[in-house]
């Protein structure tokens, strides 16, 4: 385990302080989707979701095929009619047959039972909304529930939820319990608000009904488009599962975050918020943009936090006027000859002021020692002085003679 130096303060001798510096997860059950687990001490699992049309099944198939080879572990496809849910094996079985089998998950929405329990059949995970799968229009003329219309009302969701429960426990699927603030429903709003609150207490009548018939395969999430909001509501979900001896996994996610930089992002604020608490067992980002575009964005959400290791991990400073050499320009070179390698940490520094402390916990660093010539280091070690010109070849000669360079 990684930690600070031990620190002692200047006005108690024996007060001391150690700050552990690695994420500790919160402890879920392990939840199978096919050859992927979620929770259970698993590495955080990335999922996304494909545009296409569920019955464009060769589009279909192309599109899950290019976001699982680049390195997204489930895929979600919506599935808003029986015809969308007989497609779905069709795709299932053609992935099967061309490429291979990935985990899928069938996102049902508007009063979806029948088109639950058609694509139970097909795929590992069913993913409903609690304000959505057994929808009602809002009445503009109510002013409150009363207790027996709350009840009559969570009634009808049991009988319409359990169907769908028991051909999901025994055929060993998961479910995914997805909560979106945007789609509370009608009584859940009136009773809690348009809170966090309200939240939570939607998807733990659900828990609630899937544990009262022996099933627990199931993944909770608690999307909202504004952080402050999703990140309230999964502390809370959190909260109240550990108080109900509850320890299902945390699907993560800041939906409809937009595109481009700031959608990046407002999706890095929130997910790495509560990763870095600790909780979260699977993430996805949403970008208004190709979903391949939303992978590379996880896994540096990832990475960054110490969580997976997929790529390698570039160190460099700012660059200022001790600068010795073009910095942007050489991490760019250092980044092109290495950026298919993984597991190692490279940093590039300007200058000696700093850079081999800076650079302490790299594998690999890149220094400007004096003009036109730098120094390579494996750790804290300096190996060679070169000229600049040789310094990225040097590296990767540096690298191979360790055994740990690969042909891109």
């Amino acid at each position: 385990m990684q930690t600070l130096p031990t620190l002692t303060t200047s006005n108690t001798a024996s007060s001391q302080a150690t700050f552990d510096t690695t994420i500790k997860r919160r402890k879920t059950r392990p939840v199978r989707v096919g050859n992927v687990t979620i929770g259970g001490g698993f590495p955080v699992v990335v999922q996304s979701m494909i545009n296409e049309d569920t019955l464009d099944i060769d589009g279909s198939v192309a599109a899950i095929r290019r976001l699982h080879e680049i390195g997204c572990e489930i895929v979600r496809v919506t599935v808003p009619s029986m015809a969308h849910a007989k497609a779905l094996a069709e795709i299932k079985q053609k992935l099967i047959k061309t490429y291979q089998d990935v985990p899928i998950v069938a996102d049902v929405h508007h009063n979806g039972m029948k088109i639950a329990l058609e694509v139970a059949k097909h795929i590992e995970k069913v993913r409903i909304n609690p304000g959505l799968y057994v929808f009602e229009k809002p009445n503009a003329n109510r002013s409150e529930f009363s207790k027996t219309e709350f009840d009559e009302i969570g009634e009808k969701v049991r009988e319409t939820l359990e169907p769908l429960v028991v051909s999901l426990r025994d055929q060993g699927k998961s479910m995914r319990i997805g909560v979106n603030h945007g789609s509370l429903a009608e009584r859940m709003l009136f009773t809690y608000g348009d809170t966090p609150e309200g939240m939570v207490e939607s998807a733990l009548e659900f828990i609630r009904i899937c544990e009262s018939l022996d099933f627990h395969n199931l993944v909770i999430s608690m999307k909202a488009s504004r952080v402050p909001v999703m990140v309230a509501a999964y502390r809370l979900m959190a909260k109240r599962m550990d108080e109900f001896g509850m320890n299902y996994p945390l699907h993560l996610g800041v939906t409809e975050a937009g595109d481009g930089e700031y959608g990046r992002i407002k999706s890095t604020a929130g997910i790495a918020t509560l990763l870095a608490d600790g909780i979260g067992d699977t993430i996805r980002v949403s970008l208004t943009e190709a979903p391949e575009k939303e992978i590379p964005v996880c896994y540096s959400i990832l990475q960054a936090l110490g969580l997976r290791k997929t790529m390698v991990e570039y160190v460099a400073c700012p660059s200022c006027g001790r600068t010795l050499f073009n910095l942007e320009e050489v991490l760019h070179k250092v980044r092109e000859a290495t950026k298919h390698l993984t597991g190692l940490d490279i940093a590039v520094m300007g200058c000696i002021v700093n850079g081999p402390g800076e650079m302490a916990d790299a594998d690999y660093g890149y220094v400007g020692k004096t003009p036109g010539y730098i120094s390579l280091y494996r750790g804290r070690e300096e190996i060679k002085k070169v000229p600049e010109d040789k310094g990225v070849e040097e590296l990767i000669n540096l690298i191979k003679a360790d055994d740990r360079w690969v042909e891109p």
